[in-house]
């Protein structure tokens, strides 16, 4: 059978065979005239033929795996490439191939069903069109697919990556369940309100369990499994050759040792000759699926209806439409669920028949969220002239919300071209840099000017791309709802926003207020990990220093910093592994001749008591020009967690940064005949700030408190969970045209740096250590020994101590009481051939309590420091089977022995 034709009627006798067209695509990736065609093709395809798609999952989940059949079924690839062989296409980095495991999102192209053969449509698909409401997957489709990391170092690449998905297809392992990294990265797709299929891997090896991977999405995911396969096992209890289909009442084998392209399709009469069990077990699926739909989808209550409350008859085209509306709905929280074993080929095809049938195009998701200026809105909104914006008068008048008037809206909004965010940048051996965007409105095309809203610079895109893993097309250009490339630009980072307008000089920003739209911002987490890099010589010097200008321009994550003491150049990043990565990318694909020190810990300093306040002068001669201005600060302890109040000053601004809290206050208005007027309710000329505005003067106090907070007072440490107060008396600090913003910055840093140094004498500092929230799947076995070393080795605070069916993370924004409660005796789960559980669609399904192979997760808060190298440790205590996630949760003063020790440690006596 041919997948993405709709239901078959043919008998088990026939067998799906590649078409002329597969094997002429199979024989090579990048021939010319293949890619010609697909260029032609990819301008014929509408937007409602995209899809947007990701694969999430746990580290070795088969993501990758999964990658590889895809490409190699909708005839990209002539060969399967081997994760293990570092053949993959997906994993062309060469730390990825010598490693086993995706470092870096890879972008990829490919249409399925297969291309259609002649002038884009064949006439068996026209006919579909225009005649009967069949499945979607009967039509060509233009998948846009990121295969994303799944090590919890790189969860930065994922989110990065969520951001410009439309949906995702979330992987588990048929053995191990639902994950540790899993859960962290569902929350977080779930944070975008991205629609999501699951997809049950390696269900061929042994001790897989469908069922209880089923009632662990319910119990741990927090959703409802609408169950669309069960696995085929031979006999029911033998190797794993196929999946049963209870969206079209039919089974699909797989022979054995194939490469997956002929697949044997059963119907529902003739399986219950064969495999009269499973025919069964199908129809209690089907009958649990429609059950399930009827509760949140009112026109399935209907056709049930219809076909006289028979939950067979329903035709596949009516399920497969319900399911779509669950999905697209997200209230329904019914995520539909898929089998299959990707090593061995098997459910590859209807994976990406779902994938067109049941997730979205780009012109059916919410719309994208906006920033612009200091208002929060929807780009729709923008663009149809309905946004409300926070309008700051030059003269730093009062703020007043106004629509937006409809003669901007024509003049301004109306010559925006294109809106696209670029959300990753990657370097090339062979191109240069090439930058991944995403175009949420208008198109893209070809030498077009595109303005940086983030950098305030303007630059051309000579080439547009196409990419197809590290292969790519050259196309004329990119079109809303289209992942492409832009090749030639010299400033663009991973997460900027691009726009093109017309009517303004290429030179210049576009008007007021667009120069400062943002799609999507996200914020980068703090790094935990440093290390230092050292060049082997003062020539090169600049090379080193343009190539970590280059890896912080690709991965945000990572940071940059210069030790005043020691003058030490120190990269930041979120994990060990992490920054071994970027040590690789430095030394060996950017040729570096650099030396980097070990991988240490970033800790943090903190004040024990309030200073008094420090009022400095600055007064020096910078390039021969006077540079004058005074500053009054003081500094006290603050927890980051705090909640802070809004000011009651209006003329107090707020910075919460770094976990610090900086507060800058203008206490003296500039006119002494009036002191009920503020500074930003008069007129500034005339005065000592004639030149400087409420702005200029905020940003200036606040850029040179963050230098001052940068290094500690006793060690070279930023400075964490401080609150500085900033005043400033314009008619006594300010020196008219002798105080220029630098010298105001240089003033606020030299006083801040005073009054941490009172602290610091009074009543001394103190490190703190970053804590890591980690989560660690053991089984029953070793629950004892792993919780014993947690809490008496490594100072660890257990949290909560979780069966299987009890969540153990949640998301940053929730708690265990905002996430839904999903009843497991509603739940619908086949039985499993191996292991202990409950007949399908009892309530519990789980082991019995003494089986000591029962798997638990430990929640837990453990020091940073006592986590480095903590996997091999694990690994010896559960015999290879245990595993961990961590991310960070907060930094948390150093006290009693462990801060002695750690003194110790870092002083080397």
């Amino acid at each position: 059978m041919q997948f993405g034709a709709g239901p078959s009627r043919r008998c088990a006798k026939e067998i799906w065979k590649p078409s002329l067209y597969l094997r002429r695509r199979g024989r090579g990736f990048s021939s010319t005239a293949i890619k010609r065609k697909e260029k032609d093709i990819q301008a014929a395809i509408p937007i409602n033929r995209t899809r947007n798609i990701g694969i999430i999952a746990h580290i070795d989940a088969g993501k990758t795996t999964t990658t590889e059949r895809m490409l190699f079924y909708s005839g990209h690839t002539r060969r399967i490439g081997d994760v293990d062989d570092g053949s993959t296409v997906t994993d062309f980095l060469p730390a990825e191939r010598a490693r086993g495991i995706t470092i870096q999102s890879a972008a990829i192209s490919f249409h399925w069903p297969l291309l259609p053969k002649e002038n884009g449509l064949d006439a068996r698909t026209e006919r579909t069109e225009t005649n009967a409401p069949t499945s979607s997957s009967q039509v060509s489709h233009n998948i846009n697919l990121i295969d994303t990391p799944g090590h919890a170092d790189f969860t930065f690449e994922v989110l990065r990556s969520l951001r410009i998905l439309d949906g995702a297809i979330c992987i588990l392992d048929g053995v191990a369940g639902v994950e540790a990294q899993t859960e962290k990265v569902w929350h977080q797709a779930a944070n975008y309100n991205i629609p999501k299929i699951i997809y049950v891997n390696k269900l061929d090896r042994e001790g897989a369990a469908f069922g209880n991977t089923v009632k662990d999405i319910a119990s741990r995911l927090h959703a409802w499994p609408a169950v669309c396969q069960i696995p085929w096992w031979d006999g029911g209890k033998g190797r794993f050759t196929g999946i049963g289909d209870a969206v079209r009442l039919r089974a699909l084998r797989w022979p054995e040792h194939g490469d997956g392209k002929a697949v044997k399709v059963i119907d529902l009469d003739e399986l219950s000759n064969i495999e009269p069990g499973l025919a069964q077990e199908i129809k209690k699926a089907r009958t649990a699926l429609i059950e399930q739909l009827s509760e949140h989808d009112e026109q399935m209550v209907e056709k049930f209806l219809e076909y006289d409350a028979d939950h067979l008859a329903i035709s596949p085209a009516d399920v497969i439409a319900s399911l779509r509306r669950c999905v697209l709905s997200g209230s329904s929280n019914i995520v539909p669920v898929f089998a299959g074993a990707s090593f061995r080929n098997i459910g590859i095809q209807p994976l990406l028949d779902a994938v067109v049938d049941l997730l979205p195009s780009p012109d059916e998701i919410p719309d994208p969220a906006i920033r612009i200026g200091s208002t929060s809105s929807k780009l729709g909104d923008l663009l149809s002239g309905r946004l409300v914006l926070d309008h700051p008068e030059s003269q730093g008048k009062s703020k007043r919300a106004t629509k937006l008037p409809q003669g901007l809206n024509n003049g301004v909004v109306a010559n925006l071209e294109a809106c696209a965010l670029a959300f990753k940048v990657v370097n090339d051996p062979r191109r240069g840099v090439l930058v991944y965007v995403r175009v949420y409105s208008g198109s893209i095309n070809s030498n077009a000017t595109l303005f940086n809203t983030n950098l305030q610079v303007s630059e051309r895109a000579p080439r547009l791309l196409k990419m197809y893993a590290s292969d790519a097309v050259d196309v004329p250009t990119i079109a809303q709802g289209q992942i492409g490339v832009i090749l030639g630009l010299k400033h663009a980072r991973t997460g900027d926003t691009l726009i093109s307008y017309t009517g303004a000089n290429p030179k210049k920003a576009p008007p007021s207020p667009l120069n400062t739209l943002q799609l999507r911002p996200i914020e980068v987490p703090p790094p935990v990990f440093f290390a230092s890099i050292e060049p082997h010589s003062l020539g090169e010097e600049k090379a080193v220093a343009t190539a970590l200008a280059f890896l912080l321009r690709e991965d945000p994550s990572l940071q940059l910093s210069v030790d005043e003491d020691s003058g030490q150049t120190l990269l930041s990043g979120m994990g060990e592994l992490h920054l071994e990565i970027a040590k690789d990318r430095l030394l060996v694909d950017l040729k570096c001749k650099a030396t980097m020190g070990e991988i240490e810990i970033g800790y943090r300093e903190c004040i024990l008591q309030p200073s008094p306040s420090e009022e400095v002068i600055s007064d020096r001669e910078i390039a021969g020009r006077r540079s004058k201005a005074g500053c009054i600060a003081s500094v006290k302890p603050f927890h980051p967690d705090q909640v802070f109040d809004t000011p009651s000053n209006k003329d107090e601004y707020l910075i919460h940064q770094d976990g610090n809290l900086i507060s800058i206050s203008i206490m003296e208005p500039p006119d002494p005949s009036d002191s009920s007027k503020s500074i930003s309710d008069t007129d500034l000329s005339g005065t000592p700030v004639s030149h400087l505005n409420t702005q200029i003067l905020q940003t200036a106090l606040k850029n040179g408190a963050l230098a001052a907070l940068a290094r500690g007072i006793n060690h070279p440490y930023a400075l964490h969970g401080t609150h500085v107060s900033l005043t400033l008396h314009p008619t006594t600090h300010l020196f008219d045209t002798d105080s220029p913003p630098s010298a105001l910055s240089s003033a606020a840093r030299l006083a801040t740096r005073a009054a941490l140094q009172s602290s610091a004498r009074l009543a001394g500092t103190s490190l703190m250590e970053p804590v890591m929230n980690v989560i660690i799947s053991v089984d029953e076995a070793s629950l004892g020994a792993v919780v014993h070393d947690l809490s008496a080795s490594r100072d660890g605070q257990i949290i909560s101590l979780d069966d299987a069916d009890v969540i153990s993370a949640v998301s940053p924004n929730q708690t265990r009481e905002d996430l839904p409660l999903i009843d497991l005796r509603k739940v619908y789960a086949p039985p499993d051939p191996f292991g202990v559980s409950s007949p399908s669609g009892e309530a519990g399904g789980q082991q019995v309590a003494g089986d000591r192979t029962r798997q638990r997760s430990i929640t837990a808060r453990v020091p940073l420091k006592e986590m480095v190298g903590y996997l091999k440790y694990l690994r010896s205590l559960t015999a290879g089977r245990g595993t961990f996630v961590m991310g960070f949760e907060r930094f948390e003063r150093v006290m009693g022995l462990r801060e002695k020790a750690l003194l110790k440690d870092l002083s080397g006596y």
